[in-house]
């Protein structure tokens, strides 16, 4: 009976699995797992770790460099349907992000450099991915884990110049998703600032 009980959780486990990985991106794992994930630790309000990791281009970022608007984003794994997309779409709206709201994207996974490498070369990105070889970071941003704790949280925080986070973006399934949360906070956080009677200082 036992064995037929972890027979079939296995089977479940790894349904779940290949649907993430070989499913498309709005189809990244079922909708209803997308909430099926542990605490944040981060909060709005608090302030991020530091850290420093290699990016595709064999250099080094470290948070606490970054003196201005930062979106990270934490994705599971280089390469993958979803993660893709999600990538395209930032790349599609980093111009911008610099421009308008003067900040920069980041994004995270578990993944060596060469991954990092050859998945930015794929989709000619001009942001950074860095390499988190041992989910160092991932676990001092304590990021949920998604799909009843069977995969890596696809988790989006956008910090200010300060390091503080002010925004959490908790979606596993809607890749694409994050990028429009990220914009609208920094686009609230550009809108308080020009409110604040300290701007002008």
């Amino acid at each position: 009976v036992y064995k037929s009980q972890f027979q079939q959780t296995m089977k479940t486990a790894s349904g779940i699995i290949a649907a993430t990985l070989c499913g498309s991106s709005m189809a990244f794992v079922p909708s209803n797992t997308a909430s099926k994930t542990t605490a944040l630790n981060l909060k709005v309000g608090e302030t991020a770790p530091d850290f420093s990791l290699v990016d595709q281009n064999g250099k080094t970022f470290t948070r606490s460099k970054n003196k201005k608007p930062l979106v990270v984003y934490f994705y599971p794994a280089d390469s993958t349907p979803g993660c893709t997309v999600q990538a395209k779409k930032f790349q599609e709206e980093i111009k911008s992000i610099r421009k308008q709201y003067r900040a920069d994207v980041v994004g995270i996974s578990g993944q060596g450099s060469e991954s990092k490498q050859k998945f930015a070369q794929e989709l000619g990105l001009d942001f950074s991915i860095l390499a988190d070889e041992g989910d160092a970071v991932r676990n001092s941003f304590k990021v949920p884990k998604a799909a009843f704790g069977f995969l890596p949280g696809r988790v989006t925080y956008v910090l200010d110049k300060d390091g503080v986070c002010t925004s959490v973006c908790d979606n596993l399934a809607d890749a694409a998703s994050h990028i429009d949360a990220a914009k609208g906070a920094l686009e609230e956080m550009g809108a308080s600032s020009k409110k604040s009677p300290f701007a002008l200082f």
